[in-house]
């Protein structure tokens, strides 16, 4: 079955198709977290800080919810390839219930960020900011996961210009708000990264209100009255089954980078800012990967659904070529340019040199980086999730992390080898889904 996973042109069309706009989406919800980093980076090395903490702190909590909403991927996709109205109502449904408990969770678990990060040894001179950039991102939690589940929703029914569109309105608003906050523009008082953090929360609330609205002409038919299945406590644990091992995947990934961050405050403020830039980069261009296996995830799931087995194959390959492209592309920009792409950032000459070292490593492990993204959707497609848990959890945690401690401390490398450990855990990690792939996908 080799010859089938080489796609065809058309189910690289069909996979651009879908690939284009989930991309525009993904690097639309990441810029957030990039503008808040590039015009605080202009008030102060500190603020930069700052917004690298409390950002990753916030990620890090929401994964678990964020990535337990991807089952929609799997349940919708599969129901839309089945022709089952009835599936994708429940499915749709079901994700917005999700919403209301994984909220309160993330909510709760952001609550003693100061405290954390006293605890954790982080710039002190940071730490007021971070933890205010922390709590007001509680506010755009709901929204946040609200607009998850529809844009999944609408992802998996062919529907994408209300998400692209709630995207360009929802970052529109985050700029401009981060103008009046950040600076103190208009009458409001200069918050620095706190104001960040209250523009980017407004955000995602406009971004929940326009893809409701926008999208209600696919969604209507699917929400005008709830199922009374809807809570059906065996489905509902169905979703959870699927979605629970991608939450713990998600947060595993999330979270060894959480450590990461951590251990490079450790090394001060101007390490802490240089590496807000390079994972801020890095961020942005790996969003494409997402982007590509979100799509992949949502053609090989609708292809399973339909008992279409060789059409699935074809669009697994389909994403791994079109990702392995561009994400080597974007490694050589880092490779090459790595100076002028911190510059972007920052005036501070310490930040902008230090963050010159880390960028090129960015550029090698977003390739693996990509890889493993793209083969985790193929894999949840499909509805394997519980697997590729524990390789993160192997990968990451047992491996890469102890290495990353060992190269940073160990041999004294500090950030650079935190960054290196990182890569030894993504290639790892990529390597052995690829075998997870490779026994579903290559026998008779």
């Amino acid at each position: 079955m080799k010859s089938e996973l080489f796609p065809k042109i058309t189910h690289i069309s069909a996979l651009n198709g879908f690939a284009i706009p989930i991309v525009t989406v993904q690097v639309g919800i990441s810029l957030m977290g990039t503008v808040d980093a590039l015009m605080v980076g202009r008030v102060s090395a500190t603020d930069l800080a700052a917004v690298a903490l409390g950002h990753l702190y916030f990620m890090t909590v929401s994964s678990f919810g964020t990535g337990t909403l991807l089952a929609l991927d799997t349940v919708i996709s599969q129901a839309v390839g089945s022709g089952k109205k009835k599936r994708i109502d429940l499915g749709i449904q079901r994700g917005l219930l999700l919403t209301m408990p994984l909220s309160l969770i993330t909510g709760v678990l952001l609550l003693p960020a100061q405290d954390l990060f006293i605890l954790l040894r982080q710039p002190a001179e940071a730490i007021p900011m971070a933890s205010g950039y922390a709590t007001a991102s509680i506010v755009g939690i709901l929204p946040l996961y609200g607009f998850l589940v529809l844009r999944q929703s609408l992802q998996c029914l062919g529907a994408f210009s209300p998400i692209v569109w709630a995207v360009i309105i929802g970052n529109m608003t985050n700029i401009v708000l981060n103008w009046i906050f950040v600076f103190g523009h208009l009458g409001a008082p200069e918050m620095g990264a706190v104001g960040a953090g209250w523009a980017t929360a407004v955000g995602r609330w406009v971004m929940a209100f326009v893809v409701l609205k926008r999208g209600w002409f696919w969604l209507q038919i699917h929400l005008d009255s709830f199922r009374k299945e809807v809570s059906d406590r065996l489905e509902m644990l169905q979703i959870i089954r699927i979605g629970c091992p991608i939450g713990i995947q998600t947060t595993l990934e999330y979270g060894v980078f959480a450590v990461i961050g951590l251990l490079v405050g450790l090394f001060g403020t101007i390490a802490m800012a240089s590496h807000q830039i390079a994972i801020s980069l890095a961020s942005s261009t790996f969003m494409i990967a997402v982007g590509i296996a979100q799509a992949t995830t949502v053609l090989v799931g609708r292809a399973v659904g339909s008992k279409n087995i060789s059409m699935a194959r074809r669009f697994a390959g389909a994403g791994l070529l079109n990702v392995s492209v561009v994400m080597a592309t974007t490694g050589l920009i880092f490779f090459f340019l790595p100076e002028f792409m911190a510059q972007l950032y920052t005036d501070d000459l310490s930040v902008i040199a230090l963050a010159t070292t880390l960028i090129p490593i960015a550029g090698i492990f977003q390739i693996v980086d990509g890889l493993q993204a793209v083969t985790s959707g193929i894999l949840r497609g499909i509805g394997d999730t519980l697997i590729p848990m524990a390789i993160n959890l192997i990968g990451f945690w047992l491996i890469g992390l102890p290495i990353s401690a060992y190269l940073g401390f160990g041999l004294d490398m500090a950030s650079a080898g935190l960054w290196w450990g990182m890569v030894v855990a993504l290639a790892v990690v990529c390597s052995c889904l690829l075998l997870r792939f490779k026994g579903h996908f290559l026998r008779d």
